[in-house]
């Protein structure tokens, strides 16, 4: 397993650089393929050379409809997680290394394995999710798009704050677009975005524009 990763990525490296995320996805699933095959392959020689295992594959066999239903039924969710880990390697709608949101989750794609998918979020905690999961479900891809990732903070105001004023003076910071997004008995929310260059900027350009938004909101007060 170990081995095909390296030698792979060795090839790549001497022929074109290091590996792309579709290059890199594609390689995992292909090392843990031939590291199951090998497995497999090895444990039945393995048990093929005892007599005993002979005769109950021989019995197994005669009743093969009925195991092969039982096990069936048994391994259905591992067979269609796996089936759905295939698929995402190849069409590829999400990549190792990808900024991605799915169920209001939003991280890092750290791997994508035969049957689950970890994700880790800004906070350094794993997301695990069950391929089949998430090959059925909408996942936002902030990277396909391009190197570019949207950053976006809310900005809360009391309910008798100058909203225009605020508007005026958060929205003077070069990059940074400034709207009012919600209005309720509690406030006046304020939505302030701009682009990180990658998603590896994103958390803390994220913090810089909250630090910003507070030191010019504290200027108003003082003025």
């Amino acid at each position: 397993d170990r081995a095909v990763a390296r030698r792979g990525a060795a090839v790549a490296t001497r022929v074109g650089g290091p590996l792309s995320p579709v290059a890199s996805t594609r390689l995992r699933l292909v090392r843990r393929l031939v590291y199951i095959a090998i497995l497999v392959i090895g444990l039945a020689l393995a048990l093929a050379q005892f007599a005993a295992v002979k005769r109950l594959a021989t019995g197994v066999l005669a009743s093969s409809a009925v195991l092969g239903i039982v096990v069936g039924f048994a391994a259905r969710q591992t067979f269609a997680n796996a089936v759905a880990g295939v698929l995402l390697a190849v069409t590829q709608p999400i990549r190792i290394g990808d900024l991605v949101t799915f169920e209001d989750t939003t991280g890092t794609v750290e791997d994508i394995r035969l049957t689950y998918t970890y994700i880790v979020t800004d906070t350094g905690s794993r997301f695990v999710v069950p391929n089949e999961r998430l090959a059925q479900s909408s996942v936002e891809n902030h990277t396909l798009a391009g190197d570019r990732v949207r950053v976006e903070i809310s900005v809360w105001l009391a309910p008798d704050a100058d909203a225009v004023h605020a508007l005026a003076v958060l929205g003077r910071e070069e990059g940074v677009d400034v709207e009012v997004a919600e209005i309720d008995k509690d406030g006046v929310r304020l939505t302030a975005r701009t682009w990180a260059r990658n998603a590896g900027e994103r958390a803390a350009l994220e913090a810089g524009l909250r630090a910003s938004c507070l030191e010019r909101l504290k200027a108003i007060q003082k003025d």
